[in-house]
């Protein structure tokens, strides 16, 4: 135990402070510096704004540097299926693992529109457009994303 919380607790308990006094005695006079409830409302508040402006700034970069993807890839059991132009609006049937996914590539945005998996959860996501997001089927081990096909053959890392 460090000194300063040995004379915290002796401050806070006059009885032990005076049981073990004889034995410590530079710490029977201690005072203990306790901070205000006032102050301690005003640094929680800034730590608070920290954290909120961090994460807003955070959040912020994520959707700025968000690029649009021109391509629509369709990966099952993370082989390619096929890619698909996000400007052409089209239906591409995708039937893997003994099911089938409807993928709906309209305006832009690429979606499920019909799976017969049990959970449906790749159906209920929301349209996709950017780089960074996709759409998975587990039961079906399909992943559809969108991706850049120039950016696909850069480098990522230049030395």
């Amino acid at each position: 135990m460090p000194p300063n919380a040995r004379a915290a607790a002796f401050a806070r308990m006059p009885a032990l402070r005076d049981a073990l006094g004889k034995r410590y005695p530079k710490m029977r006079n201690a005072k203990v510096n306790a901070v205000s409830p006032q102050r301690r409302l005003k640094n929680d508040l800034i730590l608070i704004s920290a954290l909120l402006c961090v994460l807003l700034l955070a959040g912020l970069c994520l959707l700025f540097l968000q690029k649009e993807g021109d391509t629509v890839s369709v990966s099952v059991n993370g082989e390619l299926y096929g890619r698909y132009s996000i400007y052409e609006d089209r239906v591409v049937e995708i039937s893997a693992n003994g099911g089938s996914n409807r993928l709906v590539i309209r305006d832009g945005k690429a979606f499920i529109e019909a799976a017969d998996c049990p959970d449906g959860i790749c159906a209920a996501h929301r349209p996709i457009s950017g780089t960074r997001q996709s759409i998975v089927c587990l039961p079906h081990g399909v992943v559809i994303s969108i991706v850049r096909v120039g950016d696909a053959d850069a480098p990522d890392v230049v030395v």
